[in-house]
């Protein structure tokens, strides 16, 4: 089964399987996005995906990395045969550097400096490329950086203020972390995709993908399994009855039985 790559309307077609049925046609554009689960869920590989079904219609790309590197990314489309040229990947990965006695702060916080001056890196890079697709991965680092959870939230607020002005659509990747809330996100971004892992006693893992929350839109609501492998994440819609009925013809089948076709008139 291919994968549709266009894009009609309003809508970005993400490029996964399955995924633009359960959200009804896809994301709409110009909008920021959450992409949240736990470590291994596929929230990079879904990323990735969704730049590659931009790539496919000629849209400009970006990719920016807090947390891996732009060789392991790398390493990981080849893995799937995925060719990334066309899309520009920026990491900001501290180098040895940085790790150095010298360069640590010593009177300010790491996060007043460190927080502000990553976010205006990103910013200048997004004004560099001017994306029609942008991946930020991941949310967690800029979460690290931040002294306390308002300056958090400030910076991604300044995010959100500064593409309400840009022609740019928005995946924000996040860790979930049980022990750390993360909640005051969700009443920022425009929607919240979930990706989960369920143990079992036996066999495979269960994936799980959820839309948790799509302004202005409606979509699937609740649980849909995926699978993660070399071909990248493949969504199964939850089936309902109702969305799968037919019409049957009333009329009357003969059993060739004449005494039972009698009895049953």
């Amino acid at each position: 089964m291919s994968i549709p790559v266009t894009s009609s309307g309003s809508r970005l077609l993400t490029g996964v399987l399955g995924l633009d049925d359960i959200l009804l046609g896809g994301l709409s554009k110009r909008h920021m996005y959450l992409v949240e689960g736990q470590p291994g869920t596929g929230k990079t590989t879904l990323g990735v995906q969704f730049l590659l079904a931009g790539k496919r219609v000629g849209e400009r790309c970006l990719y920016i990395t807090l947390s891996e590197t732009k060789v392991e990314l790398q390493e990981a489309a080849d893995s799937r045969d995925w060719s990334l040229d066309g899309i520009e990947f920026v990491e900001f990965v501290p180098d040895e550097a940085i790790l150095a006695d010298e360069q640590r702060y010593t009177v300010f916080h790491p996060g007043d400096l460190e927080l502000a001056s990553t976010i205006k890196r990103v910013l200048v890079e997004i004004a560099r490329v001017a994306p029609d697709r942008l991946v930020i991965d991941s949310l967690s680092e800029l979460r690290l950086l931040a002294p306390e959870p308002f300056l958090y939230r400030r910076q991604l607020l300044a995010l959100k203020q500064f593409f309400a002005g840009q022609s740019t659509t928005v995946l924000l990747l996040n860790d979930v972390v049980p022990e750390r809330d993360d909640h005051q996100v969700l009443s920022i971004v425009h929607g919240v995709i979930s990706l989960s892992k369920l143990p079992r006693s036996y066999g495979v893992t269960r994936r799980r993908i959820e839309i948790l929350k799509m302004r202005g839109a409606d979509y699937r609501a609740g649980h849909h399994d995926y699978k993660l492998d070399a071909g990248g994440l493949s969504v199964y819609p939850r089936l309902v009855a109702a969305e799968h009925g037919e019409d049957f013809a009333d009329e009357l089948l003969s059993s060739n039985l004449p005494a039972l076709d009698a009895l049953f008139g």
